[in-house]
């Protein structure tokens, strides 16, 4: 640090009057010494203000706000895939609202303030991620674990509570399990039912789609078979009986065989026209039925297909 006289006389260089209101200045110290250096009133330390709230008990508010929602996530975690884990993450998604609403009124200590706001922040979004997740209604419904996986909640918190941890303040909190997305797939020309009852007709099938599907041919309100194509393959199904047949078709990725769906990108569809099998005999011989369809969008094609809902299709 510089002389404090040298500064001040070097400033009277340049004007008087800045001289004549520094030396009084330079004149105060704690021993009376008019040309000492730096006062003690100068080099004293600030003592650190008292914490605002004891962080012993914003511990303890943390686990009590914390502790109603960690016992509904892990029963998230417990829960069989279907109605029950659908109730699970309600039950949770309202947990989550409620600790949120607990954590944006508790006072936190000034080094935990900003933390405990981030982490009420996160909880808000945790509870729509989990709302969202257990929302899958349908056939056509992406796991709600999957959906977990991929939502910005669980992440927010994730990194709210490491945050918050790191400063002194644990967040104990064990978020449910999530997963990656599934690819399942059965194979080219597997029957997902089969209840043919004989006949000579024969029907192939080729799917010139960029996605597996499964096709579905029906004769009233009975499924004659149901058949797995892959993309970009084909199979053919013999002994199909005589009669008109309704044929469905559903496309996607990531077979559920419990709910006999895809569960990603799913469309349900059927052929306007019907199938039409028909066995005759004619001199020499007996005459069947031969049919193909092209599961794909093609210049010229001659069959018509329209959209159908979902509980429509045949499962």
């Amino acid at each position: 640090m510089s002389d404090p006289r040298t500064h001040i006389s070097g400033r009277a260089m340049a004007t008087g009057v800045v001289l004549a209101l520094a030396l009084p200045l330079t004149a105060c110290d704690s021993g009376g010494d008019s040309g000492g250096g730096s006062s003690a009133a100068v080099g004293s330390a600030t003592p650190s203000p008292t914490p605002t709230v004891d962080p012993a008990a914003y511990r303890g508010a943390l686990d009590t706000t914390l502790g109603p929602l960690d016992k509904a996530l892990r029963a998230v975690d417990r829960a069989s895939e279907g109605r029950a884990l659908e109730r699970a993450l309600g039950t949770a998604s309202t947990a989550a609202a409620t600790a949120a609403g607990g954590l944006e009124t508790a006072e936190a200590p000034d080094d935990a303030v900003t933390g405990n706001a981030a982490l009420a922040a996160s909880l808000r979004d945790l509870s729509q991620s989990l709302a969202d997740a257990g929302a899958g209604e349908g056939r056509c419904a992406t796991s709600p674990r999957v959906e977990l996986g991929s939502a910005d909640g669980p992440r927010r918190v994730r990194e709210a509570s490491t945050t918050l941890t790191g400063l002194g303040y644990p967040v104990r909190l064990k978020l449910p399990r999530t997963e990656e997305p599934k690819h399942r797939r059965l194979g080219n020309g597997a029957f997902v039912k089969d209840a043919r009852s004989g006949g000579l007709g024969r029907l192939t099938v080729r799917n010139g789609t960029d996605s597996d599907a499964v096709v579905s041919l029906t004769r009233g309100k009975k499924t004659a078979f149901t058949v797995y194509i892959r993309k970009g393959a084909s199979t053919t199904v013999r002994r199909v009986g005589d009669g008109s047949y309704t044929v469905y078709f559903t496309s996607g990725s990531d077979w559920n065989s419990s709910k006999r769906s895809f569960t990603r990108d799913c469309a349900f569809e059927k052929f306007d026209d019907t199938a039409d099998f028909r066995t005759v005999q004619v001199s020499g011989g007996t005459q069947y039925t031969v049919l193909t369809f092209s599961l794909a969008k093609t210049i010229g094609g001659n069959a018509t297909t329209s959209e159908v809902p979902e509980s429509e299709f045949p499962s």
